[in-house]
């Protein structure tokens, strides 16, 4: 009743008072142009296949306790959502498969989704030094994977008690890998993004797409200082606060292309720090070149308590996406 709803409305006034200071002034919001979406076309084309909605699952877990599980009600979102979806390391399934059904989702996420696998850079580096490089050509074709993302972590490696320490540059692995294989490749860093000069060098190779996993989301370098020794961390904690965020790499391709208007690599998938589909929107409106948003770890807290939490979760994302379309327009006056 309309009287309910009003004395509902009294109650909470106090509790709905906003601040200045809470003003996202990242966008115009434009009540006057748009009715209410009702099923509005989000799709777009990347890495070769059609996503109905612009999000991409970033890589995250495989091989131990609960991944398959995570995994397979991921993988069944992606394909009822349309998105896309990477892998964690599959490392371990490289010459062992121990552990395949934790990654093998092909079937889960039919043919229609881009579907990825994931090795770190140091593992393509010793594949290449021990003329090993068809193992990742072969795991790549039996998980009937679109192509491999390669984590670029050297700090994550050093930091890492168990970690492998890097001969060359990960440039020179990754020009040495496009040019040994014929699969895709995506390049990713995993939570300190890539600075202007490596992300200048990259868009110059013929890459499917780069994933920034920038600064603000899980930074795997301080979880790995994290696990070793006090002293240690004291000491090392310092670098787990360099890198740069989704934004500033955004800003950084929007520069490099007024230098270079064809890229070889046209593709962007922006990830780090992105909170909420509202964070999402504004950097891939913002960005320059075909792009959409991953997420990571907003992810996993849904996809681990099932799959209905996670439906939800991405219904909701779906929603705020589809009234920003609508209602929002980006404030070319804001430089945050």
């Amino acid at each position: 009743m309309a009287s309910d709803r009003k004395l509902e409305h009294i109650k909470l006034a106090l509790d709905s008072q906003t601040k200045l200071s809470e003003q996202d002034l990242r966008f115009n919001y434009e009540p006057m142009l748009s009715a209410h979406p009702e099923n509005p076309d989000l799709s777009i084309r990347f890495i070769g296949k059609t996503m109905r909605t612009p999000i991409w699952v970033s890589s995250m877990t495989g091989g131990t306790g609960m991944a398959q599980q995570i995994n397979r009600n991921i993988a069944r979102a992606c394909r009822e959502f349309g998105m896309g979806m990477g892998l964690g390391s599959c490392r371990k399934i490289l010459f062992d498969k121990t552990d395949w059904a934790d990654f093998d989702f092909r079937d889960e996420i039919g043919e229609d989704q881009p579907f990825w696998a994931n090795l770190g850079i140091a593992q393509i580096e010793e594949l290449l030094h021990s003329n090993s490089i068809q193992a990742v050509v072969d795991m790549v074709g039996e998980l009937r994977a679109d192509g491999l993302i390669v984590h670029v972590n050297p700090l994550q490696e050093w930091f890492q008690p168990e970690g492998n320490r890097l001969k060359q540059s990960p440039l020179q692995t990754i020009k040495e890998l496009l040019y040994r294989v014929k699969i895709k490749i995506i390049v990713k860093e995993v939570g300190q993004g890539f600075g202007p000069e490596s992300l200048r060098q990259l868009l110059a190779l013929p890459l499917r797409a780069i994933e920034f996993g920038g600064y603000g989301g899980t930074n795997f370098s301080k979880l790995e200082m994290l696990r070793d020794d006090q002293q240690k961390l004291e000491t090392s904690l310092p670098f787990a606060f360099v890198g740069h965020s989704a934004s500033q790499m955004v800003s950084s391709i929007n520069q490099i292309l007024k230098e270079d208007s064809r890229p070889a690599c046209e593709q962007i998938i922006i990830s780090g720090g992105i909170h909420n589909a509202l964070d999402g929107y504004f950097l891939t409106s913002k960005c320059q070149l075909p792009s959409v948003f991953g997420m990571a770890s907003s992810v996993l807290k849904p996809a681990s308590e099932s799959y209905e939490s996670l439906h939800s979760f991405i219904e909701n994302q779906i929603q705020v996406l589809s009234l920003a379309k609508a209602y929002l327009k980006i404030n070319p006056d804001y430089h945050g």
